[in-house]
């Protein structure tokens, strides 16, 4: 079968090399040019390619079945295996030796797709074209392909992987869900001097400190690199000057947590200060506003059906799930392709737009609280409070811990509302972390640059 998936990030490379190691003839469309060496990649229009991910272990295990060798070299490049459904830290791994179950992934994004890019150019039954795809192009009720420029790429099956800015089948598919993150972030990636051991690591993925009206957060990647990273209310404009770099080292130095990992003695700038916003959570099935399958050979995936928050880092996991489930479909189905992408559609409707939901209400109550209302005890909890009350009986892990590694829903939570919500009604709120309030670090955001200033204006 001809196949044409349009969009060359993380989630169209996967899902080009897994089809066409079943045999099918693949092309696939993007725009961009490539990395432009080893160490650095500009990725136009992906906002997101510079700033921290965390792969979790549904990434690595999709990797492992599709893409195994992809695994391998990033080992060699250095990434390091993170296991977080027990919490452990597992030993480092080389290439070739098999990951355990439960293991996740440090690593730069930029690396992930490099490596990826590498697979998907070498592989036979892959064609990269470069170009931007204009339109699906389709005959008798059916996708028969796209148009690229001035060019017809006709196929028996087009997938849509065009990330979270995609419009290509915009006009095809029912508008979706919405909703603000209500988060805007900063981020700057470093790499760790010679024998430097990096910061204090109080999760897997490395460091969290929640704070009074922001977090800082601190993700170890690949060979000794490292991105820190302060998540704000964008409502706040005191705080856009952190996209200056004096105001951004200030700000640094003023947590602590923060200083500790970019510590001159220990690190030096990469990369220079990223700013990140407009972030959604987005749900967007495979149907039409009749909830009909708009054009049967047309299928979305990834970002293209569900964002969520980056933050929780899990975009790329959601991603290459589907990934995996249509492909699967793609076999059970052969040419049915209508049944595939029906079948899809059901599947993320249980597996995919919980996370959509949990992070709408999440994101909307960290607003709130961000804005200076207390968390209302008689309201059922949002997933965010449950997790913070395992500070106040470690017990609710049991419940939780499946949860944050993704291994079970978040309506899985709902078992333990009653005791946390005993928790927040006995007056009990997480203690934040030690450093500056989001009004102390306004202060030091403001007297730290002339620029930083003139963004308060």
């Amino acid at each position: 079968m001809d196949v044409v998936v349009v969009g060359a990030g993380p989630t169209g490379l996967v899902a080009a090399v897994a089809l066409a190691r079943r045999g099918h003839r693949v092309r696939l469309v993007d725009d961009d040019r490539g990395p432009e060496r080893d160490d650095w990649w500009t990725r136009r229009r992906v906002m997101q390619f510079h700033h921290p991910h965390a792969f979790r272990s549904q990434v690595v295990d999709v990797l492992r079945a599709e893409v195994p060798e992809v695994l391998d070299a990033l080992l060699t490049r250095g990434a390091e295996p993170a296991a977080p459904r027990d919490g452990s830290d597992p030993a480092p791994a080389r290439p070739g030796e098999p990951l355990p179950p439960g293991t996740g992934l440090r690593c730069r994004r930029m690396v992930v797709e490099q490596e990826l890019r590498r697979v998907a150019e070498r592989e036979p039954g892959v064609t990269l074209v470069r170009g931007r795809a204009d339109a699906v192009l389709a005959e008798r009720g059916r996708a028969t392909g796209v148009r690229v420029g001035d060019r017809r790429l006709d196929a028996g099956l087009v997938v849509v992987a065009t990330g979270r800015a995609g419009r290509l089948d915009d006009h095809l598919r029912a508008p979706g869900q919405s909703a603000d993150c209500g988060t805007a972030y900063v981020s700057r990636q470093y790499r760790l001097r010679p024998g430097a051991a990096p910061g204090p690591m109080t999760m897997p993925i490395g460091a969290v400190a929640m704070h009074d009206g922001y977090t800082a957060i601190a993700f170890p990647h690949d060979a000794g690199t490292f991105s820190t990273l302060i998540a704000r209310p964008p409502s706040d404009h005191r705080l856009r000057g952190l996209r200056h770099e004096p105001a951004w080292d200030a700000a640094v130095r003023a947590i602590p947590l923060l200083a500790t990992w970019t510590d001159p003695g220990r690190a030096v700038p990469l990369t220079p200060v990223l700013p990140g916003g407009r972030l959604r959570n987005t749900y967007r099935g495979q149907l039409d506003d009749a909830g009909r399958l708009p054009l049967p050979g047309l299928v979305a995936v990834g970002d293209a059906v569900c964002t969520t928050n980056p933050v929780a880092g899990r975009g790329i996991a959601m991603s290459l799930m589907q990934v995996a489930r249509l492909v699967a479909l793609v076999g059970e189905h052969g040419d049915d392709h209508a049944a595939a992408a029906l079948a899809l559609d059901a599947w993320c409707e249980e597996a995919i737009r919980p996370w959509f939901a949990d992070h709408a209400a999440t994101d909307a109550a960290q607003s709130e609280r961000w804005a200076g209302r207390d968390v209302d005890p008689t309201r059922p909890p949002t997933s965010d409070l449950v997790v913070s009350a395992i500070a106040a009986d470690p017990s609710l892990m049991a419940v939780v811990g499946p949860y944050l590694v993704m291994a079970a829903l978040p309506d899985s939570l709902v078992a333990v509302h009653p005791r946390v919500q005993e928790i927040y009604a006995s007056g009990w709120r997480p203690p934040p972390a030690e450093g500056p309030t989001r009004d102390e670090l306004a202060a030091v955001v403001a007297s730290a640059s002339p620029e930083a200033a003139t963004a308060l204006a």
